[in-house]
C-alpha cells in the first residue's frame, strides 16, 4: 500500500544511465529525467525470463517512466518506450557510455536540467542517424559545462580581455581561462580552434583536436580527480587493435 504522502510521477520522459542488480529479480536504476533530474529508482521483478519490462529498460532509448516515493526510495511503477528508435551503431556505444558516465558523475540528484536532457537526447539521435562522432562529443561536452554553470569564456583572453583572434595561439588554464602564448609553445591552442568551438563548428582535424584538449582540461577540473572508467576501457580496446576505424571513440 502506497503512503498518502508518497510522490507519484506518471509517464515522464527519461533515460537509464546505469543499472545494477538488486536481490534476486530486481534492479536499481540510475535515471535522468527531463522534469525531475537524476534519480535512483528500485525496479522490482524486472530480471528473469518472465520479466515483462526487461526488454523495455534499456540504455540509450527514451522511455516514459512512472514511479512513486520520495528521496532515494522511489519505486518504479511503469515504463514504456517513448518512441520507436533504431539502436545506436556499435561504433558509437563506447562514446554513449562515456556520455552516461559524465552525467552520473557531474550532475546532482533531483536537480532538473531540461536543457541538458534535451542536449543528451539530441546527441544520441544524431549518433543514431550517422552524424560524425567527434564533433557531437565536443558539442555535448561544451553544453554540459554550460548547463552545470561552468561554461567557458571562448570569446576573450583572460588576462587582457582582448578578443580571441583566429591567427593567434592560446593556453587554457582551468582556474583562469584562455591566455595568449606563442605558436611553438607546447600544447598551444589555435585561435581559430577556440572560435570554432565557440560556434560549435569544426573546420578540420586541428580544430577538433584542440577543442578536445581544451574541454578535457575543463572537465578534469569539474571531476576533481575522479577517473572515468570509459576512458580506461577505450584505451584498453585501442591497445588491442592494430588499426582503428574512423569512427572509433578516442577520449584521450
Amino acid at each position: 500500500m502506497t503512503p498518502r504522502n508518497a510522490r507519484r510521477v506518471q509517464l515522464t520522459p527519461g533515460y537509464i544511465l546505469h543499472h545494477r542488480p538488486y536481490r534476486d529479480t530486481s534492479r536499481i536504476l540510475e535515471v535522468i529525467s527531463r522534469e525531475h533530474g537524476r534519480i535512483s529508482v528500485f525496479a522490482r521483478g524486472v530480471r528473469g525470463p518472465k520479466a515483462k519490462l526487461a526488454s523495455i529498460l534499456q540504455p540509450f532509448q527514451m522511455l516514459l517512466l512512472s514511479w512513486t516515493g520520495r528521496g532515494e526510495a522511489a519505486q518504479l511503477t511503469g515504463a514504456e518506450s517513448a518512441q520507436a528508435a533504431p539502436p545506436l551503431p556499435p561504433s558509437c556505444l563506447m562514446a554513449a557510455f562515456y556520455l552516461n558516465e559524465l552525467l552520473l558523475k557531474l550532475t546532482t540528484r533531483h536537480d532538473p536540467l531540461p536543457v541538458l536532457f534535451d542536449t543528451y537526447h539530441a546527441t544520441l539521435e544524431s549518433l543514431r542517424h550517422g552524424s560524425a562522432l567527434e564533433p557531437e562529443l565536443r558539442v555535448f561536452e561544451k553544453r554540459l559545462l554550460e548547463a552545470l554553470g561552468y561554461g567557458l569564456d571562448l570569446g576573450s583572453e583572460a588576462q587582457t580581455g582582448k578578443r580571441i583572434e583566429p591567427h593567434e595561439y592560446y593556453h587554457f588554464r582551468p582556474e583562469q581561462g584562455l591566455v595568449a602564448t606563442m605558436a611553438e609553445a607546447s600544447g598551444a591552442l589555435a585561435g581559430h580552434s577556440v572560435i570554432g568551438l565557440a560556434n560549435e563548428h569544426f573546420a578540420d582535424a586541428r580544430e577538433l583536436e584542440d577543442s578536445k584538449r581544451l574541454l578535457q582540461a575543463a572537465l578534469a577540473q569539474c571531476l576533481e580527480g575522479r577517473p572515468l572508467a570509459t576512458r580506461g576501457v577505450a584505451k584498453a580496446v585501442a591497445r588491442r587493435e592494430t588499426s582503428a576505424p574512423a569512427r572509433d571513440f578516442r577520449p584521450d
